[in-house]
C-alpha cells in the first residue's frame, strides 16, 4: 500500500507485526533498528522517489529494520524502550505533540554529532521545525515530515458570489466567509467557513494570523493577549452570523472535510496536503474546482509577515541515550535528513522538511501551492510547546473557546479564565 502525504499526519493504519528482538539481535551483519509511523517508512519507500534509505545503506553496508505502529502504541513502547538499561530501538521517530523535556532526556543530544559530522545546510531546514526540537539550546532530534496549515477555497463559489481570489487579509476572510454564507441556485445551503471544532490546534491555526499563542516556548501562558481573543471573537462572530456550521462544537475533521467535498463551505483552514483529499474525483463531488494557498494574516502585521505563521505538526528522527548502535544511527539520521533524500521522500509523498526541495519542478508540478507552503513554514511554528500536563491545558482550553464562542462566556473573560487555570497547571 502507498500512502502519500494526503493521508493525515498521524496516520489511522493498522500497526506492523513487532518482530522479535531476539531474532534481530542474532541477524547477520549490521542492522539498524528503526521504530515509526507505517506512512514514515512507506515515504522511504516510494514509486516515484525510490528508496530513501539507499544512501545509508550503500555508504554503511548496512540494512534498515522498520517497526511501524500507530502513533499511541509507537510513543508508548518507545518511552517504554527508552527508559530500560540497554534497547534494541537504534532510531526512534518522535510527534512533536510528544516531545515533552521529560522525553527529551530520554533521547541523546545532537550536537556532539553535529559538531563532528555535520547535517549539511541545516539552515536549509524550516527554523520553525527545528526549533520545535531544541530544548534548553540542544538539538535532540532531527525533523522529517511535516503537515502544515493554509487556506483552501471553492473558486466555483467565490465565482458565484464575485470573489476573484483568496482573501490577503484576515478582515477580508471574515468579509469573504459572510458573503458565501447563502443558498446555491441548487437548493443547496453554503456556509463560509467550516471548522472542525474550537480545540486549541483549529483556534490556533487561525489566531496566527494575529501572531498569537496559547503557551508561548519559554512556558508562558498568553491565552488572554489581545490577539487570542481577537481571533475567538472573530469565530464567535463568524458562528453567530451562520458563517459556520451551528453544530460546530460536535464536529470533526472528518465533517469538515466531508463539507468541503460536498461543495457545501466555501474555505476550510487545515492542512494543505489535504488539496489531494478535496480534488479526488473518486471522493470528492467539487473535485477540480477547491484551491489551496497560504492563511492570510491581519493587516497591522502585513509589514511583519507576508503569510500567516499559522501551526505546523511534524516528525522527527531521535537516537535513544540506551541504544547500541548510536553512531550507525546517526549516519541513518544524517543520510536521512540530506538534500536528496528530502526531495526523494517528497516524491514519495512526504512533507518535505527543507526549503530547497521545493525548488524542484518536480515537486512544483505536483502540488500546484508549493510556493505558498514554503512561505507559510518559513514562519510556522508548533500551536503549543509539549509538555506533561499539555493534554489537560488542550481541555481547559476547549471548554473556555467553546464558551466564548457560545455565548456563555464574552471572550476576555473565557481567555483570562483560561490564564488563570492553565497557569496553576503548570506552576
Amino acid at each position: 500500500m502507498v500512502v502519500t502525504r494526503r493521508d493525515i499526519l498521524a496516520g489511522g493504519l493498522a500497526a506492523a507485526t513487532l518482530p522479535a528482538f531476539g531474532n534481530m539481535a542474532n541477524a547477520q551483519g549490521k542492522q539498524i533498528n528503526v521504530f515509526a509511523h507505517r506512512v514514515l517508512q512507506n515515504v522511504s519507500n516510494g514509486t516515484k522517489g525510490g528508496d530513501v534509505t539507499q544512501g545509508f545503506t550503500k555508504a554503511t553496508d548496512a540494512t534498515v529494520n522498520w517497526v511501524t505502529f500507530e502513533t499511541g502504541p509507537l510513543h508508548d513502547r518507545l518511552f517504554r524502550e527508552a527508559s530500560l538499561g540497554e534497547s534494541t530501538v537504534d532510531v526512534a521517530f518522535i510527534l512533536n505533540t510528544y516531545a515533552t523535556p521529560r522525553v527529551a532526556s530520554m533521547f541523546e543530544p545532537l550536537d556532539t554529532y553535529m559538531a563532528k559530522d555535520p547535517i549539511p545546510d541545516l539552515g536549509d531546514v524550516f527554523p520553525g521545525l527545528v526549533k520545535g526540537v531544541t530544548l534548553d539550546n540542544r538539538l535532540f532530534a532531527m525533523p522529517f515530515r511535516h503537515a502544515s496549515t493554509g487556506l483552501h477555497y471553492n473558486e466555483e463559489i467565490f465565482a458565484e458570489r464575485g470573489i476573484k481570489g483568496p482573501p490577503q487579509t484576515i478582515e477580508e476572510f471574515v468579509e469573504v466567509a459572510k458573503k458565501c454564507t447563502y443558498t446555491r441556485a441548487d437548493g443547496t445551503p453554503v456556509v463560509g467557513m467550516i471548522l472542525p471544532g474550537v480545540a486549541y490546534p483549529e483556534v490556533i491555526a487561525l489566531a496566527r494570523a494575529w501572531d498569537a499563542d496559547f503557551i508561548t516556548p519559554d512556558m508562558k501562558v498568553v491565552a488572554n493577549s489581545p490577539a487570542m481573543v481577537a481571533a475567538l471573537t472573530m469565530i464567535r462572530d463568524l458562528y453567530t452570523a451562520g458563517a459556520i456550521p451551528k453544530n460546530l462544537t460536535g464536529m470533526k475533521a472528518e465533517d469538515a472535510n466531508t463539507w468541503m467535498q460536498n461543495g457545501r463551505a466555501a474555505m476550510a483552514a487545515s492542512s494543505m496536503s489535504r488539496y489531494g483529499l478535496y480534488n479526488d474525483p473518486a471522493k470528492s463531488q467539487v473535485a477540480g474546482k477547491i484551491k489551496t494557498t497560504y492563511f492570510p494574516v491581519a493587516a497591522e502585521l502585513k509589514g511583519k509577515y507576508e503569510v500567516a505563521p499559522t501551526k505546523v505538526e511534524f516528525w522527527s528522527m531521535a537516537i535513544p541515550k540506551n541504544s547500541k548502535n548510536k553512531d550507525l544511527a546517526w549516519s541513518f539520521i544524517k543520510a536521512m535528513s540530506s538534500k536528496e533524500a528530502a526531495l526523494a521522500a517528497a516524491l514519495n509523498g512526504n512533507g518535505p522538511v527543507r526549503s530547497s526541495t521545493y525548488d524542484d519542478p518536480r515537486i512544483k508540478a505536483e502540488l500546484p501551492y508549493s510556493e505558498a507552503e514554503r512561505k507559510v513554514l518559513k514562519v510556522s511554528r508548533v500551536p503549543l510547546p509539549a509538555f506533561d500536563n499539555a493534554a489537560r491545558a488542550a481541555d481547559f482550553f476547549k471548554e473556555e473557546a467553546e464558551a466564548a464562542v457560545l455565548g456563555m462566556k464574552n471572550p476576555q473573560r473565557a481567555m483570562d479564565d483560561l490564564t488563570t487555570r492553565v497557569q496553576k497547571l503548570i506552576g
